[in-house]
């Protein structure tokens, strides 16, 4: 093999030592004995390539944004590995290309710190949002609070927290203990609210349950006197509905058996009515039968005999007596329209006889008539004068006290 410049960056001399060209001179990356200068030449440019590939793979790894420390640690390596390398190719090229990168380096852990106090800035809003959520719940009227839903509540602030600390930025140690003692905090006093809200309501529903239960057993010893008893059973109901409230369960368990109590004492009464009512039966047809020779007084026009016929109804409506329940409303409401037609009756007599009614009617018709006396004099004055003005005015006014006569029946 003979010495050779096979190429700008290396060559092979006759022993088939390989040497590589750089900006410091020329030193030997080998021995190839067995080949060709060429393929001497091949296999260390080979292992030029594999470094080239080397820093490609990570120039992209630092634009895609890789952290700055494995970037500067990678750099490192390959700076050493480039200076003593033993391989064939432009050396200073990639040299400087790591150079390049190790600045890139520098710009990239500036701009990934930012990045990261920037995301530990908002981690830390989002951590103290969550802490200042539970606090507002902590802060609510526990009588007024819905426990269910701010449970409901509680638990997803918390899953979130668990969430925020597994996916989110490590946040400083003084500021995470903070937080979370904070909302620990919030948590307890909502806990306790809770405890204590239905502790008292517990209270207050066995004394309900009390009350209730003295109701039905009022209730229960009033089954022997029956109907008689109902006006008694109300009066308790009332008492019933001012008792407070002993949780849904029981108050449906205990408003069961006070129903129970007044339904026994509702079908006595029942029973009784239907017996009153049958006894009523006859007194329905008379009533009928009167209704029937009453209503014609729905056609009369004349007030007093209208009035002395409506009171001898009234009079036979009275001694008849009581009729069944389910009839009361349907027979009183055909006497009430009779009653009514002859109040209307009176009515309009007495709209037409009232005397100072009378008394206005007729001055006011007396000045009509003056005043359409004088209006047709000056009628007749004017158009003998030519006066077309005074004519269309005094025209004007002779129509409109003619029509207002015409109104008040003059």
């Amino acid at each position: 093999m003979t010495d050779s410049d096979q190429q700008p960056w290396g060559r092979v001399d006759e022993t088939g030592t390989v040497f590589v060209r750089t900006s410091d001179g020329e030193r030997e990356v080998g021995q190839f004995p067995d080949g060709s200068a060429d393929e001497a030449l091949a296999y260390f440019q080979r292992k030029y390539a594999d470094l080239a590939g080397q820093v490609s793979l990570l120039e992209q790894r630092v634009r895609r944004g890789a952290p700055a420390a494995d970037v500067a640690k990678a750099v490192a390596h390959l700076q050493t590995a480039v200076a003593g390398a033993n391989a064939v190719g432009d050396l200073d090229a990639l040299a400087r290309r790591l150079e390049s990168l190790s600045g890139t380096t520098a710009e990239l852990t500036e701009q990934q710190q930012a990045e990261a106090k920037a995301a530990v800035a908002e981690a830390l809003a989002e951590r103290t949002a969550i802490v200042e959520a539970a606090e507002a719940l902590a802060a609510q009227d526990p009588a007024k609070t819905q426990w269910k839903q701010t449970s409901a509540q509680l638990d997803e602030l918390f899953t979130r927290w668990q969430r925020h600390q597994q996916d989110g930025p490590r946040l400083p140690k003084g500021d995470a203990n903070e937080l979370w003692k904070r909302f620990r905090a919030a948590r307890s006093t909502i806990e306790h609210h809770r405890k204590a809200f239905f502790a008292e309501l517990d209270a207050a529903h066995r004394d309900v349950r009390a009350r209730k239960q003295r109701l039905i057993e009022r209730a229960e010893a009033l089954a022997p006197r029956g109907a008689d008893a109902v006006a008694e059973y109300r009066a308790l109901l009332d008492e019933w509905k001012l008792a407070g409230r002993a949780g849904k369960k029981l108050d449906d368990a205990l408003w069961a058996k006070f129903k129970a109590a007044g339904d026994v004492l509702f079908q006595a009464k029942a029973e009784a009515d239907a017996i009153e009512d049958e006894a009523y039966r006859a007194n329905l047809e008379q009533k009928l039968a009167l209704l029937d020779d009453a209503e014609p007084l729905l056609k009369q026009t004349d007030p007093k005999a209208a009035r002395a016929a409506l009171t001898r109804v009234q009079d036979r409506w009275d001694e008849i007596g009581r009729v069944p329940r389910d009839q009361v409303r349907v027979v009183e409401d055909r006497l009430r329209k009779i009653e009514a037609h002859v109040r209307g009756l009176e009515d309009a007599r007495w709209e037409r006889e009232d005397p100072e009614k009378k008394a206005r009617s007729e001055g006011m018709l007396g000045q009509l008539h003056d005043a359409i006396a004088k209006l047709e004099a000056d009628l007749a004055d004017a158009e003998s004068r030519g006066d077309a003005k005074a004519v269309a005015e005094a025209r004007e006014a002779l129509e409109a006290r003619r029509a207002w006569l015409k109104a008040v029946g003059g």
